[in-house]
Formats: structure tokens, C-alpha cells, sequence
């Protein structure tokens, strides 16, 4: 029998699964020990490694859509999961720590990969993508990470950032999406309005509740990475602390390439996806 789904799922997430499923992605179910995955899954055009999407906290795959069919062009496969009560994914059967988050998703990575792969990580799902390379080095052929989280902060700046998250009304949906983008479009502010049931999900609560300083990596897990790191982190960010980005420059080895674009804000991708998509093929070729 399957776990709860993750509650709400909008009108819109579901209209988006419909068109990717007509686009040629499956939709699959992928068991972990603390729930069932929901998992897009693509066959490519071309011979460049399989491509893993990694969302953010309070999304869900489908925002990553502009960038499925730039980047389907040219690798042999796309991937991209739903993580645990997000999306269409089963809510988690304990208390959704990071550590819960990460043991899942390496989970469902292990059963759906079947080569390394290019894992492309926004903000939450940085951390995740950031996570699984340094358990599973030997699966990741690349990590790309898009405004990661996942740094170490200070106490002041935790708060802050759950803060942010305190999303109860209109109004205050709308001041979080304009932190989200470079400029917001008109669609977008449309439907914050589901923005503040979204964030009420008991994983994503339980998520900002326990997450600490402990579930960061260390200066020396970043630094071991061997794999080619690219990391593009927008000018116009305005959710996660430049702390962030200056843990992850000290840290992270020499080879590791880290770009400060204009015009993006904290998910790079909505703000200009051909140019994401763009590097990811490009980083791809030097592989």
C-alpha cells in the first residue's frame, strides 16, 4: 500500500506532469525505506552523461522543465525526482530530518541511475546533489549546483532564513516570490497565493526545524570532490546569506568553477533557462 501523498498538489504541478508525460517522460514510483519517490524519467537524444534534476525546498521537478528538453537534447537520459513530500512523492514515514532527506534520495538514485550522472542541485536540492557526491563519488560524473544551500551559518542567519519561510498570507507570498527571482513575472505572482500552503507541509517544516550547522559538509568533504564542479550562484540572490557562497568558494577544491551571472536570482533556471541549460551541455562536453 502507498504512504500519504504529499498534500496539495496544485493544479498547476499536475498539469505539468500531464504534458511532460505527452513529451515522452515516464512517471515512476521508486520505494525507499521512508517512502515512495515519484520520479521523471527520459530517454535522451544524444551520448552525453544522464542529467539529474534536484529541486528546492517547497518545490517539486517540474519547475525544471524549460531546462528537460535543452539538455534531453543532447544526453542519453533525464532524471528528475520528486524529493519526499514534495511533488507527487509519498510524505516521509519519520520525522523528515536532512538526514532522512539525504538517506532517501541516495537511495532512489542508486536504483534509478545506471551510469554516472551530471547532478544539477537548486538550492535545497544543491545540498542533496552535494551530499550524494561525497557518498557516492563513484556515481556522480559532475555536480552542478544552482544558489546550493546546504553551507554553514550563523545562528543569526539560520533564523533568518527560516523566517523567510513564515509564509501566511498573500502579501507575504508575493515578498517571497520576488526573493526567488531577478525580476518576477506576471504568472508567477499570479499563483503565489498556493505558496503558503505549500510551505505548511509537515517535511518542509519538519526540514526547517532540524536542520542544523551538524548537516552541512565539512571543509574537507568539499575539498575532496574530484568530480568537475560548476557552481553559478545569481547576483540578484536574496534568500540564502552571501555567507553561503563564500563557504562554498573556500572550500570547495581549486578545480571547481564558481560564476556570478547578472540577471539570476535564487533559481537560476526560472530566470534565464537557456543559458543554464547552456552550461550544463557545455560542461558536459568536457567531460
Amino acid at each position: 500500500m502507498s504512504m500519504i501523498r504529499a498534500p496539495l498538489t496544485s493544479l498547476l504541478e499536475r498539469t505539468a506532469r500531464a504534458a511532460l508525460r505527452k513529451q515522452g517522460y515516464e512517471t515512476r514510483e521508486v520505494p525507499t525505506a521512508h517512502g515512495r519517490m515519484h520520479v521523471y524519467d527520459a530517454r535522451g537524444g544524444g551520448q552525453a552523461p544522464t542529467t539529474v534534476f534536484l529541486h528546492g525546498i517547497g518545490s517539486a521537478a517540474t519547475p525544471f522543465a524549460p531546462l528537460f528538453g535543452r539538455v534531453r537534447a543532447r544526453a542519453r537520459r533525464v532524471v528528475a525526482p520528486d524529493l519526499l513530500g514534495h511533488g507527487f512523492s509519498d510524505e516521509p514515514r519519520a520525522r523528515f530530518t536532512p538526514s532522512v532527506l539525504y538517506a532517501s534520495t541516495n537511495e532512489a538514485l542508486d536504483e534509478i541511475l545506471d551510469e554516472p550522472a551530471i547532478v544539477v542541485g537548486n538550492s535545497l536540492g544543491g545540498s542533496v546533489a552535494l551530499q550524494y557526491a561525497i557518498a557516492r563519488p563513484e556515481r556522480v560524473r559532475a555536480l552542478v549546483l544552482l544558489s546550493p544551500a546546504g553551507a554553514r551559518a550563523t545562528d543569526e542567519e539560520w533564523t533568518e532564513m527560516r523566517a523567510a519561510f513564515d509564509v501566511n498570507n498573500r502579501r507575504q507570498a508575493r515578498a517571497f516570490v520576488d526573493r526567488i527571482y531577478h525580476r518576477t513575472p506576471f504568472l508567477a505572482r499570479v499563483i503565489a497565493h498556493e505558496i503558503p500552503a505549500s510551505l505548511r507541509r509537515r517535511a518542509i517544516r519538519e526540514l526547517l526545524e532540524t536542520a542544523t550547522n551538524d548537516d552541512a559538509p565539512t571543509p574537507e568533504q568539499l575539498g575532496a570532490l574530484r568530480m568537475p564542479v560548476l557552481l553559478i550562484w545569481g547576483r540578484s540572490e536574496r534568500l540564502l546569506p552571501q555567507r553561503f557562497l563564500e563557504y562554498f568558494r573556500e572550500h570547495l577544491p581549486a578545480h571547481a568553477v564558481v560564476e556570478e551571472p547578472d540577471a539570476m536570482g535564487h533559481c537560476p533556471h526560472f530566470d534565464a533557462p537557456e543559458r543554464i541549460a547552456r552550461r550544463i551541455n557545455e560542461l558536459a562536453l568536457e567531460l
